[in-house]
């Protein structure tokens, strides 16, 4: 057996995925390429070029760090610098055009005028933003703002393009364009049009000189939060860590039913901890696990929607839950200790269910565990890694335990404890290893290098989104487009007489809008986007008091939810296309099967909606609910999942007929709503008696034989 503490890998140009390209398949290969080209770019670069790429994600860590501890960098400040280093790595490592297998070794020249052009927009607003801000906004008798405003806003268009895909820029390019012609320039019929159009120096003084705009909160968040936690998560994930979870959960659940599937679950819930990128965590955890599951009976497509739905779901757990929760933590206005802490239970739910949902799949196909001796020992495994938890376990306990923590400071601090464990774990494996101390620490640096460089690749896609998502937010806000929406959805509402019903379609709407947008954007954008548009609809709709955290809570991660669950909604779904090129599957019946597993996140979204108090919330307040007095809802909620997810895969103890399906539907759906205790007794009864129903049929039927195919 390998070294249980030992990384699989360690190539520098892959991020927090983890793989060596020696050995690997080539839909593994594919897979890499495809994380590289959606996430931390897709060029090959070598020789003075890649050392300047180094040297430029070195260089932000290294700023970002000190912004960090200093404390005191004015917030413009820091956000145009941020967006600075953010634009020169984007022209340098994504190409404009991504051909597949087509290697790009250099920097076009037309990529490296560009690039400087934006980052000395960016950094314009860096050196004169004391002057305009005195100056009350734009200055009309210096014709350079104006100019750098627009290239700013015109590059920071083509750079989402490549960095994101074409849907970020031409939703933002609609937004630019109702800003500029007015509401009756484009709907000619309109009778009571939210503005008449502005001029575009207007328009160029709301989205560059103010922080209202490109230089807004969601940008803000990134600087000052966002990256010190990617960055904790790459530097992590060298260490080792990634790799040591996937063996403890080997070890823990390989051996049960199904356990390929179960293992691959746990480990994904583990990575999340850390990373909130679900096409990373598709290719670290799934040239693994993927392959195990199919080799134990899981079709290619069942074990990449699997592995796609854990890895999604990623996004869900606490404390690194992607960029979007440090967004809603800072537009809720609350500690992101108190959102972390309602977030735990449903994501404990969310894995709960996905666990279920494998057991379910296991038993349809007759699957058994995995020999005992093919998996590694959990006492041994967790021995030999157990320091890895140190800063895991320090990041964690000063966040929750201490109301007053500073999180960009905390994480600061965990990555420096972390810088120190690398090299002196590169001088403890380099004494087995027959290399000398001074090799083991030479090593350590170089993994310190590769993780600087991973957790800035991984920052250039979420920095970029977060600005160009500001273009649309400042568009907004200047327009007054988001109170005309909630007219016009609270007039679509008003159609029904329920209040309840009118919740309901709303909801409905918000749902789809979050998934159709979440085929094109990322979550972080995604997120934005339907907090600044959908929120306040669900809220005047549902009568929400939207200065009460407490109130606004559910909502947000209503539409959070939703986005994440785009990631794996066919026909775009990048997570899906990842796993089906390591599984050999086709993608979009992978993203289809994700989907259907995804299901019980929607249910989920609903149920903390309806019943706040999965999220500690009560008495108005967050965190007014003791954990106590929150475990009898979270059971009624985990058997309600659990009974969603036997409705939509149509088996329980075996296949449903129509009124078993029926019957579990409705049952989940009643457990949905906290009401009587006479009602949720009602719904366990029904289950019960589906199962019990099955169970004596079952007797006079053979036992399914063991299957590769669904």
């Amino acid at each position: 057996m390998s070294d249980p503490t030992k990384p699989i890998s360690s190539d520098p140009s892959l991020g927090r995925t983890g793989l060596e390209h020696a050995g690997m398949t080539e839909g593994e290969r594919r897979a890499i390429e495809m994380v590289e080209a959606a996430e931390t770019g897709g060029r090959k670069l070598f020789g003075w070029q890649a050392g300047l790429v180094t040297l430029l994600a070195v260089a932000w860590c290294l700023f970002q760090m000190y912004a960090a501890y200093d404390g005191t960098l004015v917030p413009t400040t820091l956000r145009s610098v941020h967006l600075a280093f953010a634009f020169a790595l984007a022209f340098l490592v994504f190409p404009f055009r991504k051909t597949p297998g087509a290697l790009q070794t250099r920097v076009p020249w037309a990529d490296w005028l560009l690039g400087a052009v934006a980052t000395a927009g960016a950094l314009y607003f860096f050196v004169e933003y004391a002057n305009i801000a005195n100056n009350g906004g734009m200055r009309a008798d210096v014709p350079l703002d104006l100019w750098a405003g627009s290239a700013l806003v015109v590059l920071l268009l083509l750079t989402a393009w490549r960095t994101l895909g074409i849907a970020m820029p031409l939703i933002s390019l609609a937004f630019i364009l109702f800003a500029f012609v007015g509401a009756r320039g484009l709907i000619p019929f309109l009778q009571t049009p939210f503005h008449n159009g502005y001029t575009w120096p207007q328009l160029i003084g709301q989205l560059a000189t103010n922080t209202e705009g490109i230089f807004g909160t969601a940008l803000g968040v990134s600087a000052q939060i966002v990256f010190l936690f990617v960055l904790f998560g790459a530097v992590f994930d060298k260490l080792g860590a990634g790799d040591w979870f996937m063996r403890v959960a080997q070890g823990l659940l390989g051996s049960f039913r199904g356990g390929a599937a179960k293992a691959s679950i746990l480990s994904s819930a583990l990575n999340g901890i850390i990373s909130g990128s679900a096409v990373s965590n598709v290719v670290t955890g799934g040239n693994i696990t993927i392959g195990t599951m199919i080799r134990t009976g899981y079709s290619r497509e069942k074990a990449g929607a699997i592995e796609v739905a854990s890895s999604s779901n990623g996004q869900l757990m606490p404390p690194v839950m992607g960029a979007a929760a440090f967004i809603m933590a800072q537009n809720l206005n609350i500690e992101y200790r108190s959102l972390i802490l309602a977030a735990a239970i449903p994501a404990f739910l969310c894995y709960a269910a996905l666990l279920v949902v494998s057991h379910i799949e296991a038993l349809k196909l007759g699957l058994r565990g995995l020999p005992k001796s093919e998996l590694p020992r959990v006492r041994q495994t967790l021995l030999a890694g157990w320091y890895y938890l140190l800063p895991l376990g320090y990041l964690l306990g000063t966040l929750l335990v201490n109301p007053d923590a500073n999180p960009e400071r905390i994480a600061l601090y965990t990555i420096l404890m972390m810088l120190v464990m690398m090299p002196l774990q590169e001088v403890f494996f380099g004494s087995r290893d027959g290399r000398t101390p001074g090799q083991g620490l030479l090593d350590g640096g170089r993994k310190i290098i590769q993780a600087f460089e991973a957790g800035a690749r991984s920052m250039i896609g979420i920095a970029i989104a977060t600005a160009a998502a500001g273009i649309i937010v400042g568009i907004v806000t200047i327009t007054g487009l988001g109170f005309g929406l909630a007219d016009v959805v609270q007039g679509v509402a008003n159609l029904f007489a329920n209040p309840f019903i009118r919740i309901l379609v709303v909801l409905f709407m918000g749902q789809l809008i979050a998934l159709i947008l979440g085929m094109g954007l990322p979550t972080t954008a995604n997120y934005i986007l339907m907090s600044a548009l959908i929120v306040p609809i669900i809220a005047k709709v549902a009568g929400l008091d939207t200065s009460n955290p407490a109130q606004m809570l559910p909502v947000h991660m209503f539409v959070f939810y939703f986005g994440i669950m785009a990631d794996s909604t066919p026909p775009v779904a990048l997570a899906a296309f990842a796993a089906a090129a390591i599984s050999g599957g086709n993608p979009v019946a992978t993203g289809v099967q994700a989907f259907q597993y995804e299901l019980r996140t929607a249910l989920l979204a609903y149920m903390m909606f309806f019943n706040p108090q999965l999220l500690l919330i009560a008495g108005g307040r967050l965190g007014g609910l003791p954990l106590g007095e929150a475990i009898p809802m979270v059971i009624f909620a985990f058997i309600g999942l659990v009974a969603f997810s036997a409705a939509t895969l149509r088996f329980l103890h075996r296949r449903t007929n129509p009124v078993q399906f029926v019957m579990l539907l409705v049952a989940s759906f009643i457990l949905i709503i906290p009401t009587h205790i006479f009602w949720n007794l009602g719904a366990l009864a029904l289950i019960g008696l589906v199962y019990f129903w099955q169970k004596a049929g079952s007797r006079a039927e053979p036992p399914p034989a063991l299957s590769a195919a669904a």
